[in-house]
């Protein structure tokens, strides 16, 4: 099993009530565990179990990226 958290920020112009619509949707992809609005560089994160990195990287590309709203996203692994 592979664990990851990935960062997601909103487009700048986008961002205004889109929040909750993308939390909304970031919290149906299957494989995410939460997903959380936050302060700062990024606007939500998603805590995610996937069963190897295959997974992930098509969770990230094909189902986060494809939200409307989503600019940029950044993943980080748990090694442990």
């Amino acid at each position: 099993m592979v664990r990851a958290f990935i960062m997601v920020k909103l487009g700048a112009t986008e961002y205004m009530g889109l929040t909750k619509s993308v939390l909304g949707n970031v919290s149906k992809i299957p494989g995410v565990i939460k997903a959380h609005a936050i302060f700062g560089r990024y606007d939500v994160i998603a805590e995610v179990e996937v069963k190897d990195l295959s997974e992930l990287s098509r969770l990230t590309q094909d189902k986060l990226r494809a939200i409307l709203g989503v600019f940029s996203t950044e993943t980080f692994i748990c090694h442990e």
